[in-house]
């Protein structure tokens, strides 16, 4: 049985850190400089190697996410659409993906999260294709208070995880990309609503750990990984993306160019999309792909 892993890219949640921006759009929508938001999660997904993924979102949202992304066949890849009520959390949404993840491994990707770097394809690939368990990532930060963190021994395994810890132990901060087996479902089924009346991640982390099943991959000096979800993280985001980009005439996160090196679009199809206009603002780099074609790799895309 054909056991390929899946993705929930999670696009929920009312971004109140981003009001007024969110008043009238989904956060996941907003520019990151050239591209919306979703684009940097979803291409994780696809360097990954990942094409299968449900996009969860609320009910006043989907038909946006629908005309921006569509159903992923331009990109060689499948995108369905399952609907969250209400923020009742990240876990919730493996309750949601139940007859999507269907038995699979499943990999959850936040929507705000906006991480390259050099190697980074191997890294995800690996990650996502466990033969069991869960795997999270961590990544140093300065302020560890505003994230869920984990602790390592000496020989870099878990030993404790904690959801924005007053007093944190560790400054090894947990990015929204987490890869699991498929019991998953049956953990997030059996948890209860933490104090904030949601379904949280790390209880499901929690539960990997406490059964020995939970890998942590450290993200190194060569990855950038920024959060869109505040004002000043947005801002950050697009000025970093516009300095990679300009200083290397390369694109980053781009769903086209990682179809394409990907074999999953042709050369034609590439070429077509470049010439519809609707991708304006950056077709000339993807028209340098075919100019310059098998000159990059796609490692960190």
């Amino acid at each position: 049985m054909n056991r390929e892993p899946k993705g929930i890219l999670l696009c929920g949640g009312l971004g109140s850190r981003l009001y007024p921006l969110t008043r009238t759009t989904n956060k996941h929508l907003l520019p990151v400089f050239d591209k919306p938001m979703i684009y940097y999660s979803l291409s994780l997904f696809m360097i990954a190697g990942i094409r299968d993924i449900l996009v969860v979102c609320g009910p006043e949202d989907r038909s946006h996410f629908e005309r921006v992304l569509g159903n992923g066949d331009q990109w060689g890849i499948e995108l369905q659409y399952t609907i969250q009520q209400k923020p009742n959390g990240i876990a919730e949404a493996f309750l949601l993906a139940e007859n999507f993840i269907a038995g699979h491994p499943v990999t959850l990707v936040l929507g705000d999260n906006i991480i390259h770097g050099s190697n980074l394809s191997t890294i995800l690939q690996t990650a996502v294709r466990q033969a069991g368990g869960a795997t999270i990532l961590g990544y140093p930060v300065k302020d560890p208070s505003a994230f869920g963190v984990v602790e390592l021994d000496a020989e870099g395994r878990p030993t404790n995880i904690e959801e924005k810890p007053a007093n944190p132990k560790t400054n090894l901060a947990v990015p929204g990309f987490y890869c699991y087996d498929d019991q998953v479902v049956e953990i997030a089924k059996s948890l209860t609503p933490s104090p904030r009346g949601e379904l949280e991640i790390t209880d499901i982390n929690k539960r990997y750990l406490d059964e020995g099943a939970l890998s942590v991959v450290q993200l190194g000096r060569g990855i950038a990984w920024l959060d869109g979800g505040t004002p000043e993280g947005l801002f950050e985001a697009s000025q970093y993306i516009q300095v990679m980009q300009e200083r290397t005439g390369m694109l980053i996160s781009s769903p086209e160019e990682i179809a394409w090196r990907c074999g999953w679009i042709t050369d034609e199809k590439l070429e077509k999309i470049c010439a519809s206009g609707e991708v304006r603002a950056y077709s000339h780099m993807l028209q340098n792909l075919l100019t310059y074609s098998g000159s990059h790799s796609a490692g960190s895309r």
